[in-house]
């Protein structure tokens, strides 16, 4: 009997979602999380309990070299669409349409999102959890902005970017807003059965791609009792301690140089950062717990992960699933002074926080994993070549063997694929550019020109020397300053970045809200 005989025999056997996960192209799970430092992760060095992330780490390829926008508005639109955050319209946030190209509060209808292009290759999409890229002014009636408008086949979540975790407004199932949640309702624990509720129901004809998009550890710090009680005894130690420990598994598992020594960032901190003994005694218990909350909400997420792939396993698809994992942008100071401290710890190496785009603010975690091992060639490795969050459309175009459609215009995609790099291989060397709140800053080989706002001078730091921007040279090369600054101008005169904007939160909403009344988004 020869093999196709014995593949007749064996087919009728098999259960039809099997048998589909067979015959198609990869499904894919992203999964982005909100305001989490690069080293929050146990994979990344951390206290923190991440078992089900950590096996994806584990089994695939972590990046150590992956940039974001530095804020959430902006890194959400800039891997939606393949491009930088500006082009899209998503320059700043989504709290206003400031009438302006660039500064629209969502995404231009011109430029397809991932989930228009992967529906377009025959996947069907789904998305859970945290939207953040429509005007806020139309939140009360679907404007073409909405997930289920922008080529998701199904959506639950919150289209705000901010908010209770007990009562998350708007919500919303695909175009139905939601107004009654239930007593024991938890915001990451909802994304999660949501997520797992699309796998459930999904028709394994067709390749899935799924959107996690959650909300955790962003603020308010909120996380049922329980979970934080498991977590407090290892905070009592102080940031201190912590902040080392992090740093020497970071060099036990290659992600920072063996030869780097730990920077204390006391520009920061208004020139002096305080050691964990000078915290009066309420401040230490205030840090603790805050964050043994904040430790809770992300391993209530990686308990949620776990749940999705269990969910993925039992339907049979996981053999043929590839999964992404990433971080918004860097942990934020916006909690005050602890929150400050808190920060200086999750993005342990780096300096400087969300908001800004300094390493702290801009660097995240990135995982890419098959669920068949065998394609993992880099299997429980680091990748420490250049990435960016627009590169994670191509990289899922890839996956799923596609061509950019050609019924949209904007074929130009200025991400990249990253499956080379995911593999071992080189891919082609290339300058990135970040701009949030008119903090700017290019990286150009080893070079890195950054500054904090319009108003403060550039800063030129050499990458390979110093990864933790600690040692200025623009005085020493005002050369390499000038040819910097000159390409830095050039991608924003063409990328829609200018004029900046240094106002205030609070004033700038106003200003614009003012100009222009017309805030639903039209």
């Amino acid at each position: 009997m020869n093999k196709l005989q014995i593949a007749t025999l064996i087919i009728p056997f098999l259960s039809t979602n099997v048998y589909a996960e067979i015959e198609k192209t990869p499904n894919i799970v992203l999964i982005l999380c909100d305001d989490m430092g690069f080293s929050d992760l146990g994979c990344y060095g951390s206290e923190i309990k991440t078992p089900n992330i950590d096996k994806l780490a584990q089994e695939g390829v972590r990046f150590s070299q992956f940039k974001n926008t530095g804020r959430s508005c902006p890194s959400r639109a800039a891997l939606l669409t393949g491009r930088y955050q500006h082009q899209a319209g998503m320059g700043w946030m989504a709290e206003v349409d400031e009438h302006r190209p660039g500064y629209r509060g969502q995404i231009d209808k011109e430029y397809p999102t991932i989930a228009e292009i992967m529906k377009e290759g025959g996947y069907s999409t789904y998305m859970s959890g945290k939207w953040h890229v429509t005007t806020t002014g139309a939140y009360d009636a679907p404007n073409g902005s909405y997930p289920v408008q922008r080529g998701f086949d199904r959506y639950y979540g919150c289209l705000h970017g901010g908010g209770s975790y007990y009562k998350p407004s708007p919500v919303y199932n695909n175009l139905d807003r939601i107004t009654n949640l239930p007593d024991d309702y938890y915001y990451t624990q909802a994304i999660t059965d949501s997520a797992v509720s699309f796998v459930n129901k999904h028709d394994c004809k067709t390749s899935m791609f799924l959107y996690v998009a959650h909300y955790a550890p962003h603020l308010p710090l909120q996380a049922p009792q329980k979970y934080i009680d498991k977590c407090i005894d290892r905070y009592k130690v102080g940031y201190d301690v912590l902040r080392k420990q992090r740093f020497e598994k970071q060099k036990q598992l290659q992600l920072v140089p063996d030869e780097m020594e730990l920077p204390l960032f006391n520009k920061e901190f208004g020139g002096k950062r305080p050691a964990w003994e000078e915290l009066t005694t309420e401040q230490q218990h205030k840090w603790i717990n805050d964050m043994a909350t904040y430790a809770a909400m992300i391993e209530i997420m990686d308990e949620g992960i776990g749940k999705l792939v269990d969910a993925i396993k039992k339907k049979g698809m996981y053999e043929n699933t590839v999964f992404i994992f990433l971080s918004d942008n860097g942990a934020t100071d916006e909690g005050g002074y602890i929150g400050q401290l808190m920060s200086d710890l999750s993005n342990t190496p780096y300096r400087s926080y969300k908001k800004w785009v300094f390493q702290g603010g801009t660097s995240t975690p990135f995982i890419l994993t098959y669920g068949n091992r065998s394609k993992n060639k880099m299997q429980g490795k680091v990748c420490n070549q250049p990435a960016h969050i627009i590169d994670v459309l191509p990289t899922c175009m890839a996956i799923g063997g596609m061509k950019y459609p050609q019924k949209y215009s904007h074929a130009d995609l200025e991400g990249k694929n990253l499956l080379p790099a995911s593999e071992g291989k080189s891919i082609e060397k290339r300058t990135l550019y970040f701009e949030h709140q008119s903090s700017c800053a290019i990286i150009d080989g080893t070079w890195k020109l950054v500054k904090a706002n319009r108003n403060e001078q550039w800063e030129l730091i050499n990458l390979d020397e110093d990864p933790f921007e600690t040692n200025d040279l623009a005085d020493k090369y005002p050369d390499k300053v000038e040819e910097l600054e000159t390409k830095w101008i050039e991608w924003a005169n063409t990328h829609k970045v200018f004029p900046l904007e240094d106002k205030t939160w609070t004033e700038r909403l106003n200003f614009y809200r003012a100009k222009n009344p017309n805030q639903k988004g039209e």
